[in-house]
Order: structure tokens, then C-alpha cells, then sequence
């Protein structure tokens, strides 16, 4: 009985936040009504929460999604609650991620509530989180995280529409990244190799003879590269 009162209580709270949080012009999918049992309330329709998504560049060649536009498998945390979805959708145009509903509409969810998302893309599990501005850095948006420990590494995909090129009569979507290590709190940008190397230099003769011994080699190009040598680099911390 205690427990169900738990429950209960922590339901509509949640209910009640979703309400006052709803962007102005944004749906929310039915969440109670008299004839629901809150026992066997469905806890996914909690996640309905969102605005409709309509594709605003249809005339763009390709698209503005990570890694494909079809929809992914994946997790997603909203108000502190992690919920299985059906499927999810990164638009690194806007930074927004969106699901199918139970209607068939689109929704990109209210990104005030998200915390972090995951997706799955060929067998490989892509965990993100929602970083906030704060005082030392002004960067926010989601961030695929590869690495976290005493620093941490982080990477930010964009898009952009383009019409630049020899001939190029057309408009298309152009992918670019960034990578960022978080070191002491601060975020540092890795645009190349040399970067990576002066932001760890406080052990730069360790690194370089451990790197040299397990013929370590890291690219900017392939951010996973760094994993390896951070994981060394806070241990000798």
C-alpha cells in the first residue's frame, strides 16, 4: 500500500511538471483520465511530450539526420526517467531528436526535459548527453560521450546546407564534427593531433613512451583513437 502511494505520488508529479514545462504551440499525448488504472498506466505515454516535426527542407538534397534517416533503436532519459521508445531520430541540423508516436506523427520531444539519449547504429550503442552552458564554457546541445572518467571526451555532429562547389547547382546537407576533451572542467576543442598531445602534455614524456610501446596511433578523424590514451593519461593522475 505505501509503495503504491510512492507511486502515485511520483507519477503525478511527473504529470503536473509535464504540463508547466509544454512549449507554447507543443502537443502532449493524453496522460490520465478517470477510466485508467495508474497501476497499469502504460509509462511510455509520459514521453509524448513534444512538438510535431514537419520537414522543412524538402527541396535539400540528402538529409539532416546522423547517420541515416530512418528511425533507430534507442533509449532516451526525460525528467529523470530512461524510457525504452520504439524508435528515435537525431536531426544534427537543429540539434533535436525526435520519435514516432503511437498516431503515426512525428514528435520532437521538448529538449528542456531530455537528459541524455541513446542509439543504436550498426551494433554499436551511441550514448549521448544534453550538456547545459555554464560558467566556464558556453557550449550546450547533445554530445555523443566516448569517454568519461577523471576527463572526458566528448564529440558534437553539425550539418549544414551547402551550395558550394565547381558547377553545383544545388543545395545538399555537409557533416562536420568536433571533438572536445573536458579537462578540469573546461572544454578544450581537439582540431588536430597537436592539440590532443598539449592538453596532456603534463605527461607528455609517459604518454609518448607507453604510446610508442603499444603502437598507440590516434587520428582526429577517428576520435575513438583518443579513448585509449586518455584512460592511460588518468590513471597516471
Amino acid at each position: 500500500m505505501i509503495r503504491n502511494h510512492h507511486y502515485l505520488i511520483c507519477i503525478l508529479f511527473i504529470a503536473i511538471n509535464l504540463k508547466f514545462t509544454e512549449p507554447a504551440g507543443s502537443i502532449n499525448t493524453q496522460l490520465f483520465n478517470d477510466e485508467v488504472n495508474l497501476d497499469s498506466l502504460p509509462v511510455n505515454q509520459l514521453i509524448n511530450n513534444g512538438r510535431i516535426w514537419r520537414d522543412i527542407y524538402p527541396a535539400v538534397k540528402e538529409d539532416q539526420f546522423l547517420f541515416t534517416n530512418e528511425f533507430l533503436p534507442g533509449q532516451v532519459t526525460m525528467n529523470g526517467i530512461t524510457f525504452n521508445t520504439p524508435r528515435l531520430r537525431y536531426d544534427i541540423m537543429n540539434d533535436e531528436i525526435m520519435i514516432v508516436t503511437d498516431k503515426g506523427y512525428i514528435l520532437q520531444l521538448n529538449k528542456e526535459m531530455v537528459g541524455s539519449f541513446t542509439l543504436t547504429y550498426q551494433y554499436r550503442i551511441y550514448n549521448f548527453t544534453n550538456s547545459e552552458p555554464d560558467s566556464l564554457s558556453n557550449l550546450s546541445g547533445y554530445f555523443n560521450v566516448l569517454y568519461k572518467g577523471k576527463s572526458s571526451l566528448y564529440v558534437r555532429y553539425y550539418k549544414e546546407i551547402s551550395k558550394r562547389g565547381p558547377g553545383k547547382n544545388y543545395e545538399n546537407f555537409v557533416q562536420s564534427d568536433r571533438v572536445f576533451i573536458i579537462k578540469d572542467g573546461i572544454f578544450h576543442q581537439v582540431r588536430n593531433n597537436r592539440d590532443f598531445k598539449k592538453i596532456v602534455s603534463d605527461r607528455k614524456n609517459e604518454i609518448k613512451t607507453w604510446m610508442k610501446g603499444n603502437r598507440i596511433m590516434i587520428s582526429r578523424k577517428s576520435p575513438d583513437t583518443y579513448v585509449p590514451v586518455l584512460e592511460y593519461y588518468d590513471n597516471l593522475k
